[in-house]
């Protein structure tokens, strides 16, 4: 049983990744940003999850530097913006990311979205262009590993054709009642691991009866139920909260496991939560 929030998996290029990440979409720069990733480093998290489109990598880095904790004992994800696709564009986005970080190198450096609607005429060379430019942040160290967001089987595929290294990590949407069961099979196939973000349905699972319903029976939350259920599907889950009760309480998922059944039930439950943009018509 996974025992606490720094414990790892292992990434396909032998990289140790801590099994539950802070997420920080939707929270805004600034104050907010900078207290809250120093609330969670406080809570004992030591997996950060920003992105340039999120706007607050400034903040994010500055919260680090504040944090007081060794560089080399967090592990930082960000991401490749859907604008920065393309070999040159990518290497100056990252560049760009770094400073903005205050960082000499990330852990994890995602492609956000496969098939931006710019180069969505020409998807096939824009992606493999962009690939190449991560292999060579992934050479020069300026990342421990490279991997994607949003992609579904056939981008994987395409990116796949001309790649010399498999990506690490799939970032895609996944909560109780959407399991996007066929990327998942996928990625495990191809030795690609799973984090799951909006891992609350983006708030919507609290109000959800079948959740409600195990609250009593674990003594958890609904929030607790949801994470601890993302890690035992074998996921990566990425919870976000700018409050620090809630902070603390999603880290605090460690001291209960869910039954077999209660885990299936909940993969194959409705989906309550919507299925967020399909990234091959998404308008971005």
């Amino acid at each position: 049983m996974m025992r606490k929030l720094d414990d790892c998996y292992q990434l396909n290029n032998g990289v140790q990744i801590p099994i539950v990440g802070f997420g920080t979409w939707q929270t805004p720069g600034g104050e907010v940003a900078v207290s809250s990733v120093k609330e969670a480093i406080k809570a004992g998290y030591r997996h950060i999850d920003t992105a340039a489109f999120y706007g607050n990598e400034e903040s994010v880095g500055q919260a680090i530097k504040e944090s007081g904790i060794d560089r080399k004992d967090l592990f930082i994800t960000t991401k490749l913006w859907n604008s920065d696709h393309g070999y040159e564009a990518a290497l100056k986005a990252c560049a760009a990311s770094l400073e903005r970080l205050q960082l000499d190198y990330l852990d994890l450096y995602l492609i956000h979205w496969p098939n931006p609607i710019r180069f969505r005429d020409q998807f096939e060379k824009v992606n493999a262009e962009t690939w190449k430019a991560m292999e060579k942040i992934y050479k020069d160290g300026k990342t421990k590993a490279i991997g994607i967001s949003n992609y579904m089987p056939h981008h994987i595929e395409a990116t796949l054709k001309n790649a010399e290294t498999v990506p690490a990590v799939n970032q895609i949407r996944l909560y109780p009642g959407f399991i996007q069961e066929e990327t998942v099979r996928y990625c495990k196939e191809k030795g690609i691991l799973i984090q799951a973000y909006s891992p609350l349905g983006t708030g919507s699972m609290l109000e959800v009866k079948e959740l409600r319903e195990l609250t009593e029976k674990y003594h958890k939350t609904v929030a607790q139920i949801c994470l601890r259920w993302s890690l035992q599907m074998g996921f990566l889950p990425l919870p976000k909260s700018v409050t620090p009760a809630r902070i603390q309480e999603n880290a605090d998922i460690f001291d209960f496991e869910l039954s077999e059944k209660d885990v299936q039930n909940l993969a194959s439950m409705k989906n309550y939560g919507g299925a967020g943009f399909n990234p091959d018509t998404a308008s971005f």
